[in-house]
């Protein structure tokens, strides 16, 4: 099993590169085709881990699944094994994906009925999903958690439509209340909903296969609830997270690169974050282009001090880039504090960063404040281990900025986020190989 990179890195890379779907938002779109006894067609799906996994367990519960070219696939839910549930096989694969939730909402909506491993996942913090049980009981559901073989069970047999205000602005936690609201009596009222375009893309869908949604795209959506839903076509958004990732990649190696098809109303105030960086980037029709650039100055604010940079819900900054900004910041010119509140963890992977030369304050598990080094002293190439998605990338485009050989360990989890990611970087000029 070849299961790390080695990378020579300080090497500008020059050319174009395609964004994948995206990751977050095929988790709940391939949940969905449950929903309906017919055919739905999926295309710009990703092909990474973790949506590989959902499309067997798919499989595994009879959904007949065909592919249709490399990125798309047609789903048929027409024959559901409700037996499967129960079996030490969906145990070991459902538990093992933390997706595997999002199944829920869509199984209680048809069949009254659910059971869910309880889920693994990132090491990113605790990631509650009392979100989705508590939407689901306020629709009507009763459910039991058994310690000893580690299942919830889920008993939906009346979802009535009510009124809920969410805990907190889930994505995943409001895609799931919304697939179990579509089909339960009477009309169900979100508020605190999530509208991350994820979240608009599934609702614009579930409207297509006859749903009846509104308040899309605001935090209060309305469902008033069918009983029947029917097929559909969906094509998914880019990746954002993989944009903001490759901005910060040209950004640090100096390269001239330019982003295919981003799909640029939907990418919100990401564009804007990275331009607050000092980072030059242009439209060209639905590309983003990014001219080489030797340094990019960090803006202060108005009142002349340091600029802050912190994720929150959508249209806020979304907290899958806020390693990726913070890695970026290193080489820029001016500071910044990056503030890090919607999980405890993520920020831990710093020290790797201080380990290549990088200048950087831990000031707390949620704020980090980042001193430029404004390109005048390289990153050092060091071995080291990715702790999830997001900080693998991170300390990837550290490395293929730094002077020297870098080594990341673990990168099956890079993997589980990022589709083929050493070939389209080497397609870039990349010198990366696999050990």
């Amino acid at each position: 099993m070849k299961n790390a990179f080695v990378i020579q890195g300080g090497k500008p890379l020059k050319g174009e590169i395609i964004p994948q779907g995206a990751k977050n938002e095929a988790l709940q779109i391939l949940s969905a085709v449950l929903l309906t006894s017919e055919k739905v067609t999926i295309s710009n799906i990703p092909d990474i881990k973790d949506v590989n996994k959902l499309i067997e367990l798919l499989g595994d519960m009879g959904v007949k699944v065909e592919r249709l070219s490399a990125d798309t696939y047609t789903f048929e839910a027409a024959n559901i094994d409700l037996e499967f549930f129960h079996s030490d096989e969906f145990k070991s694969k459902g538990g093992s994906l933390r997706g595997s939730i999002m199944i829920v909402g869509p199984l209680l909506a048809r069949f009254g009925k659910a059971s869910i491993p309880k889920p693994g996942g990132d090491k990113i913090g605790r990631r509650r999903l009392d979100t989705h049980f508590l939407g689901f009981e306020k629709l009507g559901a009763k459910f039991d958690y058994n310690p000893e073989d580690g299942f919830f069970k889920v008993d939906a047999s009346d979802l009535k439509g009510t009124y809920i205000l969410l805990d907190e602005a889930s994505v995943t936690g409001t895609a799931n209340i919304v697939m179990a609201a579509v089909l339960a009596k009477g009309i169900t009222t979100i508020y605190n909903a999530a509208c991350e375009p994820y979240l608009q893309q599934l609702c614009k869908m579930l409207n297509r296969m006859g749903a009846k949604i509104t308040g899309i795209g605001s935090n209060l959506l309305t469902i008033e609830g069918v009983t029947v839903l029917s097929g559909t076509e969906h094509r998914m958004l880019p990746d954002m997270i993989e944009i903001g990732s490759f901005i910060g990649l040209a950004a640090m190696t100096g390269s001239e690169i330019t982003i295919k098809n981003v799909q640029y109303k939907e990418l919100g105030i990401i564009p804007d974050t990275f331009r607050r960086l000092g980072i030059k980037l242009e439209l060209r029709g639905d590309d983003i282009f990014i001219p080489a650039q030797d340094h990019y100055e960090i803006e202060s604010f108005i009142d002349g001090s340091i600029m802050t940079i912190a994720d929150s819900p959508w249209p806020g900054f979304t907290p899958d880039l806020i390693s990726i900004v913070l890695v970026v910041a290193t080489q820029a010119k001016g500071s910044v504090l990056i503030h890090q509140k919607m999980f405890e963890s993520r920020l831990f992977f710093v020290d790797k960063l201080l380990d290549m030369g990088a200048q950087i304050i831990l000031c707390d598990p949620h704020r980090a404040t980042v001193i430029g080094l404004d390109k005048q002293v390289q990153l050092r190439g060091i071995s080291m281990t990715s702790p999830d998605i997001r900080a693998g990338v991170s300390l990837l485009i550290a490395a293929l900025s730094a002077q020297g050989q870098s080594t990341i360990y673990n990168i099956e989890q890079i993997e589980r986020g990022y589709q083929h990611i050493d070939e389209r970087l080497k397609a870039l000029g990349a010198d990366i190989t696999r050990i």
